[in-house]
């Protein structure tokens, strides 16, 4: 079977680690052939390429920015990258395509996926990593009224067009399933939870290891260490992060190491000039197996989200932290659902975004270390059952071959 992929994200080869490399990688390893299309945003200043992989070829067209950039230049970039896309595809796709999968952002895929329809009839499956207008509704970049009521009404048309057309939606949680049907005119049997997934790291812990990372890193040693990763942009909520650090710049038992990169980025290091704090570490940048070992080498994962949001957000970044056995601080707003998975399953704390007092008091709460063993080893046993990309392929491939009227089958989990 020949299975075409949509992203936006800029990768090289499958063996680059992330929620859409691990997923493809799946596929390949279950004999398929699989096209990409991952795309370089032109601030990267590249020519547009075509990598050949073993089983897959990945198809580099240059678009427009979309990422960490202003709000107009985003949605110039996301009306055009359609054709941009469809002209690589044309060219270089010469098999006949069976299943289609593609994730938000962007929802400009519509125009493609006719195409893709009229000429090999696939099977289209959306993964549904982002509820795009409303999450620029809820943090201020858009409204319903004037021009920016104008360019959310252009936005929803073609969100509500791109779930219409699609044969399923694969959605990150049940919160995340239970607003889209609430929000929009589809029928149940259409969505799925098919949460982010990765295929799992396997190590063994080695004391001597860690401690030569955090070594590494100009990590204390006997410390507790909390980690954050990802994106450092408004949906993260970064002004709390910042208030969070700042109220515990004398804190002695606990270290603090934020890596990412984005559009709030700055304030942490005007927080860092202005402060000088000693149990602060900030990295811009680490490449994906260096940014792993040193999760491994810390003790609890953090997680922020924007409190006014309507929409139920499941980040990504929580799955590195379950992959290296870690329990999670979560603060977030109200509506997503990390909060039930964390405390139901007991790998991890929560505390309202906006009450910082709560978080600190989370926050103490993790520097018992049995308490962080135990739930850290819930979080890696979570993730080998539920979270792994063997599940999200036997998700996709089990509603490609119901719809074909195949015998559904099902591969070894991890």
């Amino acid at each position: 079977m020949n299975v075409l992929f949509l992203s936006l994200l800029d990768f090289n080869s499958l063996n680059e680690r992330n929620i859409y490399t691990d997923l493809m990688q799946t596929f390949v390893d279950n004999h398929h052939y699989v096209y990409i299309v991952s795309p370089i945003q032109k601030r990267v200043n590249k020519s547009e390429s075509i990598i050949l992989g073993d089983s897959y070829k990945i198809l580099k067209p240059v678009i427009g920015n979309i990422t960490k950039t202003k709000l107009i230049e985003k949605g110039l970039s996301t009306i055009t990258l359609e054709s941009r896309i469809m002209s690589v595809i044309k060219r270089e796709v010469k098999d006949k395509i069976d299943l289609v999968i593609y994730s938000t952002p962007p929802i400009s895929y519509l125009r493609i996926l006719k195409y893709l329809k009229s000429k090999y009839n696939p099977y289209s499956y959306l993964l549904l990593k982002d509820i795009f207008p409303q999450n620029a509704i809820d943090l201020g970049l858009l409204n319903k009224n004037g021009l920016k009521g104008i360019i959310y009404k252009y936005f929803r048309n073609k969100e509500e067009k791109l779930y219409s057309f699609s044969d399923k939606l694969g959605c990150m949680s049940i919160a995340n399933l239970k607003y889209i049907l609430t929000n929009n005119d589809i029928i149940e049997s259409k969505v799925e939870v098919n949460p982010n997934s990765i295929i799992p790291t396997i190590f063994e812990t080695d004391k001597n290891e860690l401690a030569s990372t955090r070594t590494q890193y100009n990590l204390p040693l006997t410390k507790t260490i909390f980690i954050y990763g990802g994106n450092l942009g408004k949906p993260q909520a970064v002004d709390t992060i910042i208030l969070f650090l700042e109220s515990n710049i004398y804190d002695k038992q606990s270290h603090f190491v934020i890596v990412g990169s984005g559009t709030e980025e700055y304030k942490f290091y005007n927080f860092l000039k202005k402060y000088n704090p000693t149990n602060l570490s900030l990295f811009s940048y680490l490449p994906h197996d260096e940014y792993e070992k040193l999760v491994r080498s810390c003790d609890a994962g953090l997680v922020f989200l924007d409190n006014k949001f309507t929409i139920p957000n499941f980040p990504s970044r929580i799955l590195s932290y379950m992959d290296a056995g870690l329990p999670i601080l979560a603060a977030t707003d109200n509506v997503t659902d990390v909060k039930e998975l964390l405390i139901s399953n007991k790998i991890g704390v929560w505390a309202p975004v906006n009450l910082i007092h709560e978080i600190n008091r989370m926050k103490d709460y993790l520097l018992d270390k049995s308490i962080r063993k135990e739930m850290g080893s819930n979080s890696r046993k979570y993730l080998l059952n539920h979270f792994t990309t063997v599940n999200s392929y036997n998700l996709i491939i089990n509603s490609y071959q119901k719809k074909r009227g195949l015998w559904c089958l099902k591969i070894m989990s991890y």
